[in-house]
């Protein structure tokens, strides 16, 4: 989809379809007042009949208004005007996409740009309306033998400005949506692949296809390789499959050649099963976007290059499966990961911070201005927060703050867990250094607790995604997050680098 910037009256515009907005009880925004003053009153008129009163989210499609040059005129409810905020508008965005992808109109100019929220700009409201319309077109039927029959019409988007002195900002905003919804796109496409389609091989060969395009730096460690580093905890998960495990490297030099990176570890579980300690049938389906925390990576670097930000950004992603077999790691197996840490597997199921804990110990090598892994860790975050933020914790509070800011910013929100020294008497082994879990109660913690103890040389945050990277149920499929609150946590960090 094209987007432009677009400033000017809006009974100018000359299309097929202009969006303006209706407060309850049948109160016009600005944009829709001029409208009714071209049509001598024909729109007020309209509203009067009960057909549109201005709810959350409800919308009414008009053809042939008088007196404006716009085939079709849509009209979005904002609710009460006083409850307006952030919540409101991205459902009239998203409401107002769906009602043009019904349509045939191949062209839509939005004057929803200028909306006061509080505390955003207009930069805000034109990204996420970039983020929203891309989203509306997004679908994954490449395997199905017939794609869907309709395909939506809509192939540009202006978005309208009455304040010519914001268009810069807009222009700028523009940008960064666009990136930030191709990352998005990449991540929920590796996310709704079949999982006997997106293997550790193939998650591989995706980032060196990613390396071709953009001019990254792209390596990948073998079974052997990792043996002879020592990566115990990493191949331990890895024995149950017949799939080869990876350890997959991109790197992305848009800073200074001296700069040190930021490093982002994705978790890249392809498909888990538990391991020996098998999960039980229910949704185990779900279980593909198991490797979700390496498919924001990879979408958080793409909006990365696509923006061409100037910062340095390694990409590290330890691929594998967790399968049972007759080669598979067993509870109470005893393992010595990369650090030198040994470590007692009580359940084959905790695998995703026995990969994670190599791959953090493998990053000091890139010596990192900071570290931030991202994983659908725990279940017991789920539990805790639910499906609306990702739960956040890390050794460095300037770290953890700068990511919760981000996820402010972005919309895409995350929420600190205590990461206290209480919590790792609950990790203690009789027979290993650690164990990798530490029982019933804190799960989320204290899987936290136990990359922390991996991460001692650099500061480090970590991001739970386990309750917000997918939906279940009708909606299934991969929600394309944390990308925007990743991407706007770089964005902020290359702002700062520049000015400093």
């Amino acid at each position: 989809m094209d987007f432009a910037i677009k400033s000017g009256s809006p009974e100018k515009y000359r299309g097929d379809c202009i969006v303006v907005g209706v407060f309850e009880s049948r109160k016009l925004t600005e944009a829709a007042r001029v409208l009714d003053e071209a049509s001598q009153g024909y729109l007020a008129k309209i509203i009067s009949h009960g057909d549109m009163d201005g709810r959350a989210n409800t919308t009414l499609l008009l053809h042939g208004i008088p007196g404006i040059g716009s085939k079709r005129l849509l009209l979005v409810g904002l609710g009460k005007e006083k409850e307006f905020g952030e919540k409101i508008f991205l459902g009239a965005v998203r409401a107002t996409f769906k009602a043009l992808q019904q349509t045939n109109a191949k062209d839509a100019g939005l004057y929803l740009t200028d909306l006061s929220i509080k505390q955003r700009d207009i930069a805000w409201n034109v990204l996420q309306m970039v983020v929203l319309a891309e989203d509306s077109l997004y679908r994954f039927d490449r395997l199905k033998s017939k794609p869907e029959e309709h395909q939506p019409s809509l192939s540009k988007v202006n978005l309208c400005v009455t304040d010519k002195s914001a268009a810069a900002m807009a222009e700028t905003a523009v940008q960064q949506g666009a990136a930030i919804a191709r990352g998005m796109k990449v991540t929920r496409d590796l996310g709704n692949l079949a999982p006997n389609i997106c293997t550790p091989t193939y998650l591989a060969e995706q980032a060196a296809d990613m390396a071709k395009s953009y001019k990254l730096k792209f390596s990948v460690l073998e079974n052997k390789e990792m043996e002879k580093l020592g990566m115990g905890a990493l191949l331990a998960v890895a024995r149950g499959s017949r799939q080869p495990a990876k350890l997959i490297v991109l790197e992305y030099h848009g800073g200074k050649a001296t700069g040190k990176p930021v490093v982002l570890v994705g978790k890249g579980v392809t498909f888990d099963t538990g391991g020996i300690s098998l999960k039980p049938a229910g949704e185990l389906d779900e279980m593909k976007y198991d490797m979700s925390g390496a498919a924001s990576v990879l979408g958080t670097l793409t909006a990365v290059a696509e923006m061409k930000l100037p910062l340095n950004v390694t990409v590290i992603i330890p691929a594998t499966e967790n399968m049972p077999g007759g080669n598979a790691t067993k509870p109470g197996d005893v393992v010595t990961s990369l650090s030198g840490q040994t470590i007692e597997i009580l359940n084959t199921d905790a695998e995703g911070r026995l990969i994670l804990c190599d791959a953090l110990t493998y990053a000091e090598r890139y010596k990192p201005e900071v570290v931030v892994d991202v994983a659908t860790l725990t279940g017991a975050c789920v539990v805790a927060l639910g499906h609306v933020v990702s739960g956040l914790m890390g050794n460095d509070e300037n770290l953890v703050e700068e990511l919760l800011q981000a996820g402010e910013q972005s919309g895409d929100r995350a929420w600190q867990l205590p990461l206290r020294d209480e919590y790792q008497e609950l990790l203690k082994s009789n027979f290993a250094d650690v164990a990798n879990i530490g029982g019933r109660w804190g799960g989320a913690i204290t899987a936290a607790c136990f990359l922390s103890r991996f991460t001692k040389k650099y500061r480090w945050a970590h991001l739970d995604i386990a309750g917000t990277a997918w939906k279940s149920g009708k909606e299934k499929g991969s929600t394309g997050r944390p990308v925007p609150l990743l991407t706007q946590f770089l964005i902020n960090h290359a702002r700062k680098h520049t000015s400093s």
